[in-house]
């Protein structure tokens, strides 16, 4: 990735208070990028900024489904510095427990696509001009169930799928610019919570053990595709 000697290289990361968002966010600013996070919820993603405790962190509470919220995420990322990196992590689950496909209102369908496919879509349109300048990189975060029918995930299941596949699209018709689907597998987060309720999910790995697959990813920059964290962090094991 280009960069300024004079500046860090600057990170969008959305859903970046909490889960893996974060623990993103923090690993690049420990590498002395600058990082601008947003969330929904202004109170985490403030009380994520006074934990941390960052120069270089600049959080942006909004929607990501919002145009104005978009707008200003990238505003922001490049009166910062060069814009190398874009994580399109913020997701939308739908109704928990889950509904089955047959029985998925149209207006959660339509609401779990608008977070997971039309907005990172939206959002590598608004910021393409300056990753193409710094030949940087996209990471739409997936999930195995874009590849596996499990029941009752059809909404974000297919919501996945079509993201997948946007970015081997994407990647195509943009070859100066890295773009890839990441699984980090399952995890011990909200989301993960909301899809199984009630239930003990304490036997997840916690977000931050999956952070080095991301940043092998970042640092070898392969070929165009999708990744497993689990493939990435095996072959960090045997170097």
């Amino acid at each position: 990735m280009t960069t300024s000697e004079q500046t860090s290289p600057v990170a969008i990361v959305t859903g970046g208070s909490r889960g893996f968002g974060r623990a993103a966010a923090v690993a690049l600013l420990d590498r002395g990028w600058t990082v601008v996070a947003d969330a929904r919820r202004a109170g985490e993603l403030e009380a994520m900024a006074d934990e941390v405790d960052s120069p270089r962190l600049i959080t942006i509470a909004g929607d990501v489904t919002d145009t104005d919220h978009r707008a200003a995420l990238v505003d922001g990322a490049t009166a910062a510095g060069p814009l190398c990196l874009l994580i399109n992590n913020a997701s939308r689950l739908g109704p928990s427990p889950q509904p089955r496909l047959a029985d998925y209102l149209a207006a959660d369908l339509r609401a779990v696509y608008d977070t997971n496919v039309f907005a990172p879509l939206a959002l590598f349109q608004a910021a393409l001009p300056a990753l193409t300048d710094n030949r940087g990189v996209v990471v739409n975060v997936t999930s195995d169930a874009a590849v596996e029918p499990y029941e009752g995930w059809g909404g974000y299941g297919s919501s996945k799928a079509a993201l997948d596949h946007l970015s081997a699209i994407l990647a195509a018709e943009n070859p100066d610019v890295g773009v890839y689907a990441f699984d980090p597998g399952d995890m011990r987060t909200e989301m993960h919570q909301s899809a199984f309720p009630g239930e003990d999910i304490s036997d997840r790995p916690e977000p931050e053990s999956v952070v080095p697959a991301l940043l092998r990813l970042l640092d070898t920059r392969p070929a165009p595709g999708r990744y497993r964290a689990q493939d990435l962090l095996a072959i960090e094991a045997d170097a």
